[in-house]
């Protein structure tokens, strides 16, 4: 015997409820002769005549009877299926899985979130940090931000920049840097690195310049660079607003060079185009408050 498809079943039911082919079919908003081929194809699909038809009316034969009662259940539960479903895309609620940087403007964002949360009460918030690189993307984030200079990875991923940060090398103010003009200057320097092996990129005009720099201190965090550059532990090249926020001016000098670095990018990524309403709304109200990370 093969196999009937659950649309099958679906319309047998409806037909059932209908009481005609031709209310049936209406409601289903299919012509009456496709709806009959459906039922005929499930009738030789299950190896039983399921209605008795007459010119006045209609009716369930035995096996006809059994096949109503079996599946009744069953369409309401997908009835409810759909309509949780449909509630769950259209209206802002359930819950929402984030991916933020460690440190990105933590005090802000914790701001921005509490906010978010009074608006939308019906969302919960699930908000989870990473320090350094940007890890591989999971299925379980909803939203992933990233701050990139570099190209990110191919990804299925929606992928849209948000915003661009500009960037500065710093030093501490007693660091002598007079003989640096040129971003080649930086390569006999001490630097405090963010990765290990991963050179400086600068940028003039179309071109980038890509800079090999040591240092023998690796730290990820933009914060923990800075307090080492004002130490004197070497060179550090950090967002401007890192510097800005931390309101340490005084003990650092912005190394002036012929190209600058090239800008750090804010990215938010996505599953899909098709996103659900929490989604939605969070993008949405992020994107309103953006100038406050500017």
């Amino acid at each position: 015997m093969q196999q009937a498809s659950l649309d099958d079943y679906l319309l047998f039911v409806t037909l059932v409820e209908s009481g005609s082919f031709t209310k049936a079919a209406a409601e289903l908003g299919m012509p009456k002769s496709k709806l009959s081929r459906h039922i005929a194809a499930l009738e030789q699909k299950l190896g039983s005549q399921l209605l008795v038809r007459s010119t006045r009316r209609q009716a369930l034969t035995e096996a006809g009877q059994v096949l109503y009662r079996l599946c009744k259940p069953h369409t309401e539960e997908l009835s409810k299926v759909e309509e949780e479903l449909g509630a769950l895309i259209s209206q802002p609620k359930g819950k929402l899985n984030l991916l933020l940087p460690l440190e990105f403007f933590n005090r802000v964002m914790s701001s921005l979130l509490a906010e978010f949360a009074v608006l939308y009460p019906q969302i919960s918030i699930y908000c989870h940090q990473y320090s350094g690189a940007m890890p591989q993307t999971e299925l379980k984030y909803d939203l992933i931000f990233a701050l990139h200079e570099d190209e990110l990875p191919a990804s299925d991923w929606v992928a849209r920049t948000l915003l661009s940060f500009p960037q500065s090398v710093y030093a501490a103010s007693d660091y002598d840097a007079g003989h640096l003009s040129a971003p080649e200057d930086l390569q006999d320097e001490m630097a405090i690195l963010a990765a290990p092996n991963q050179p400086w990129l600068f940028r003039e005009e179309h071109t980038t310049q890509s800079v090999p720099v040591h240092g023998r201190i690796v730290l990820a965090s933009p914060e923990m660079q800075l307090g080492a550059a004002m130490r004197n532990l070497g060179l550090a090249k950090l967002p401007d607003y890192v510097v800005q926020l931390a309101g340490e001016k005084e003990g650092l000098q912005r190394i002036s060079l012929s190209k600058q670095p090239v800008a750090q990018q804010l990215t938010v990524m996505y599953q899909s185009r098709s996103i659900p309403a929490k989604t939605r709304a969070f993008l949405d109200y992020f994107q309103s408050k953006i100038g406050c990370l500017s």
